[in-house]
């Protein structure tokens, strides 16, 4: 497994030691040829699987007309984007079917979008002094990584060392509804926060915290702007994790899963009241609505729009569940938060650090992702299938049983010919190659559209051939009952000592 090198690269990464060179669906390979099931999908930017061929049609479909006109002037996409996303999320809103939409690039700018729109809405339409709104937010958030987002929270990784930061927030403990009540006063214009807390380790308020927030911020004439960049658009099992607890924000941000992991696209969506006073010139972005990124985000939200992946996650979700429970039953686990198919899992720091138990499932072909030195959330792409969502949950039972053993790979279950990955090398002489399903064939263009030249047209990418079966499950996602063979386990070469 070659070492990741980051030689010109500022150090704002320590990513684990492995180089991608392709991906299809829940599977990656990595420059060795060794091939792993992909459970963080990007933080959730990757709820659709990676080149999900949907997807990767319409962008392609896409670059062969318009790319970037700027929001000097509209394009022929825009319109269209706009829509669908009332369509699919404004009824989600107290916007309804009369919800605005502001796009923009990255999550980051939907929240600082938000923002500034319900500052406006304050001063504009609510009366409050200028320059003296307030914004209440919780503790442990995380919306992004500008001045002003870092300045919200109270991870000291995130915060120290970048201020000063903008005033006008006030922070409180995530959950608890009398604390946000006792921080509201005349100058209050919003409550933002993340229905459930992601970079935290999925966090799960209580059942009346987002009921008793819509209701306060109802009386007292607040905006409620819900931060579901990583939450929303399926991972919950819901479209909106606002949904879970049948709550209408004013406002919700998205992002992430809305690019299908193909381009980097957000938005603000909800109550024309609030979004209507951005006006021109008073906001905007060069990149925010570009013709390629409307483009795969219509076919996302045509995606979303069945129900097929919020079902998916549901029902995996519920697996998920069983399986950690267990673990912390067997105190393998001190414990996990399960909503839909994303859960966070603490790591018993006797066992080892949550980079540790990464690098073990690393090694037996599991990517996953630590945060706050015992954490690790789970957020495999919603077009996973059982077989590969019961290989890789039996993979994280083996490499907290070896943490907790005291031994390595080689110790542990099931090493040797099967551990759970590729390495290129050839099957051993008595095993016989799985057949894969059959792929399915890439959505055809939308009416209207050019359909691509055989020489044009996209493909997705070949895995190796010892990739075997490993690869259906992006094309067969639209498909709720799609039979995928898991990849096969087999053989990887052990990290070197010195490895991350």
């Amino acid at each position: 497994m070659a070492e990741t090198t980051h030689g010109a690269l500022a150090p704002t990464y320590h990513p684990l030691p492995i180089t991608i060179a392709r991906a299809h669906g829940t599977h990656v390979w990595d420059t060795d040829g060794n091939e792993f099931l992909d459970f963080l999908s990007g933080y959730s930017a990757l709820n659709f699987g990676h080149l999900h061929q949907g997807l990767v049609a319409a962008a392609m479909t896409q670059l062969r007309q318009v790319t970037l006109t700027s929001r000097a002037f509209d394009h022929d996409r825009l319109e269209e984007f706009a829509q669908r996303l009332v369509e699919v999320v404004g009824p989600l809103t107290t916007g309804g079917e009369d919800s605005l939409v502001v796009p923009m690039n990255t999550g980051a700018e939907a929240v600082e979008t938000a923002i500034k729109a319900v500052r406006k809405w304050g001063y504009d339409v609510r009366g409050v002094p200028a320059d003296q709104a307030t914004i209440i937010v919780a503790g442990g958030n995380f919306h992004g990584r500008t001045t002003t987002l870092v300045g919200l929270s109270d991870d000291p990784v995130s915060h120290d060392g970048f201020g000063p930061f903008a005033p006008g927030f006030v922070r409180v403990p995530f959950g608890d509804l009398a604390a946000v009540a006792d921080a509201v006063d005349d100058t209050t214009v919003a409550v933002l926060m993340e229905p459930v807390q992601g970079e935290a380790g999925v966090v799960v308020p209580p059942d009346d915290f987002w009921p008793g927030l819509r209701a306060l911020t109802a009386e007292k004439n607040i905006a409620l702007v819900a931060d579901e960049v990583q939450s929303g658009l399926g991972r919950t099992g819901t479209t909106l994790a606002c949904e879970l607890w049948d709550v209408q924000p004013d406002l919700v941000c998205l992002g992430k899963a809305l690019g299908g992991g193909i381009v980097a696209v957000s938005a603000v969506v909800g109550k024309p009241e609030i979004l209507n006073v951005l006006t021109p010139g008073t906001h905007g972005s060069t990149f925010g609505g570009n013709p390629l990124a409307c483009a795969v985000g219509v076919a996302a939200l045509d995606l979303l729009s069945t129900g097929q992946y919020q079902a998916r996650a549901a029902a995996s979700g519920k697996v998920l569940q069983e399986r950690l429970d267990a673990l912390v039953e067997q105190g393998l686990l001190t414990g996990s938060r399960c909503v839909g198919l994303w859960a966070g899992i603490d790591v018993d720091p006797e066992l080892g650090t949550g980079r540790e138990l990464c690098e073990a499932l690393l090694e037996r072909g599991v990517l996953a992702k630590d945060t706050h030195a015992s954490t690790i959330r789970l957020s495999p792409p919603l077009s996973i299938v059982q077989p590969e969502l019961e290989m890789a949950l039996d993979i994280l039972e083996e490499s907290l049983v070896a943490l907790r053993d005291g031994g390595g790979p080689e110790d542990s279950p099931g090493q040797g010919s099967e551990d759970g990955g590729s390495d290129g090398e050839a099957r051993a002489e008595d095993e016989e190659p799985a057949e894969a399903e059959p792929d399915e064939p890439a959505e055809e263009p939308a009416a209207g559209e050019a359909p691509a030249s055989d020489a044009e047209a996209p493909e997705a990418p070949e895995p190796p051939e010892e990739a075997g079966a490993g690869t259906p499950s992006a094309d067969t996602s639209d498909i709720p009952d799609a039979k995928v063979t898991p990849p096969r386990k087999r053989r990887r070469p052990k990290l070197s000592p010195t490895a991350g």
